[in-house]
C-alpha cells in the first residue's frame, strides 16, 4: 500500500484526500516509480479547483511534473532500469495519470534521466518552466536589442523566461503588480521592473526601451490587460499567451496589431514536446544551459508531502518568487 492523494470532488485545496491504495505493476509502455518530489504549476490548481480548460473524471488523481526512482519497469519500455533517477515531464494530459502519492505509475514517455547537479528538489522544477519560457527562443528568436517583457514575472515560468532572454541576449523587462517583489526580481537577473498597479505600463515600457517598445511580451493572464501589452510593444513583435490566470475574456487589440504588424499566439509547452525534432532541439539547450549555469531553477519553497494542502495554498496566494516544490 502507498498514500497517494486523488480528488472526489473539484473545489479548494481541502478536496485533496489522502488515500491508501495499491498502486500495482506498470503496464506496456509504463514505468512505476518512487515519487521523491513534485513541482507545482498553476494548471494543476486550477484542474483540482474545476478551472482548467480540460474537464477531470472523477475521482482523479494530480499532479504531473517530479522526480522519482525507477521501481519496475513495464513491457516495451527501454531506456530505464530499476534505480534509475528520473524527471517526470508534463507531457500527459492533467488526471490520466498523477505522481502526487509515495509511488506512481507514469508513461515512459513522459520521462528524462534527472540531470547531474542538480538537488532532487531543483530536479523537479525544470522541465515545464524552461520549456513553456523556451517560446521566446525557438519561435520568437529573442536576441540582441531585443526587448523581452515577461509578465507574471515572479512565477517559475517567469523566472525561467528571464533567464532565457538574459541568455540570448536581449533586455529582459519583468512585469509584477507591485513593487513588493522589485529587489527579488533584480536579484534573479531581470534587468528592469514595471510595477503595472503602480505607473503606466505603457509609458514606463517605452521609457525602457528608447521608445521602441517590447519585441516580445510573455503572458500567462490574458484579459484586458492585452490591450495595454499590445500598444507597449514593438513593431512587427509577438505576443506570446500562454496561460489565462485572469479567467476573463481576453479582446483582440485590433489596432495595435493592425498598426504595428503584430502577431498575438496562444502557447503551451507540448507545441515543443509533441514534435520529437523540436523537442530536441529544446532539451539540448536547456540542459545545456543548466550545465554551464546561465540557467538555475528558482525554488521558493518546499513542503512535506504531507502538507500538499498548504502547498496548494501558498501557490495560489502568489507570495513566491519561483517554484514550489513538495518533497516526500
Amino acid at each position: 500500500m502507498a498514500k497517494v492523494v486523488r480528488i472526489h470532488e473539484q473545489g479548494p485545496p481541502e478536496v485533496l484526500t489522502f488515500e491508501e491504495m495499491i498502486v500495482g505493476d506498470p503496464g506496456p509502455g509504463e514505468v512505476r516509480i518512487k515519487v521523491e518530489a513534485i513541482g507545482l504549476n498553476r494548471s494543476e490548481a486550477m484542474f483540482r479547483a474545476g478551472r482548467y480548460p480540460v474537464p477531470a473524471t472523477l475521482p482523479s488523481l494530480i499532479h504531473y511534473e517530479g522526480v522519482g526512482i525507477v521501481e519496475a519497469v513495464g513491457e516495451d519500455v527501454t531506456g530505464y532500469k530499476e534505480g534509475d533517477r528520473v524527471c517526470v515531464l508534463p507531457l500527459f494530459r492533467l488526471g490520466t495519470y498523477g505522481i502526487a502519492g509515495e509511488q506512481a505509475i507514469v508513461p515512459a514517455f513522459a520521462l528524462l534521466p534527472a540531470p547531474p547537479g542538480l538537488s532532487v528538489v531543483e530536479a523537479a522544477a525544470i522541465w515545464m518552466q524552461y520549456l513553456t519560457a523556451f517560446a521566446i527562443i525557438e519561435v520568437g528568436e529573442a536576441g540582441l536589442g531585443d526587448f523581452v517583457m515577461i509578465r507574471a514575472a515572479s512565477s517559475s515560468v517567469g523566472l525561467a523566461a528571464i533567464q532565457l532572454a538574459n541568455w540570448a541576449g536581449a533586455t529582459s523587462i519583468a512585469a509584477t503588480r507591485s513593487s513588493a517583489k522589485a529587489e527579488a526580481l533584480k536579484s534573479h537577473g531581470a534587468k528592469h521592473i514595471i510595477a503595472t498597479d503602480e505607473v503606466d505600463l505603457v509609458a514606463e515600457t517605452m521609457r525602457i526601451s528608447g521608445g521602441k517598445g517590447a519585441r516580445l511580451v510573455f503572458d500567462p493572464v490574458g484579459g484586458p490587460d492585452v490591450m495595454k501589452l499590445a500598444e507597449a510593444m514593438a513593431e512587427r513583435g509577438i505576443l506570446f499567451i500562454y496561460g489565462g490566470l485572469s479567467e476573463q475574456p481576453t479582446p483582440y487589440p485590433h489596432w495595435s496589431a493592425a498598426m504595428k504588424g503584430l502577431s498575438i499566439r496562444g502557447w503551451v509547452c507540448t507545441e515543443i514536446t509533441r514534435y520529437p525534432h523540436r523537442f530536441d532541439r529544446a532539451r539540448e539547450a536547456i540542459l545545456s544551459g543548466l550545465a554551464d549555469g546561465h540557467l538555475k531553477p528558482v525554488i521558493a519553497k518546499t513542503f512535506a508531502f504531507d502538507d500538499l494542502v498548504e502547498a496548494h495554498r501558498y501557490l495560489e496566494s502568489n507570495q513566491q518568487v519561483g517554484k514550489v516544490v513538495v518533497t516526500l
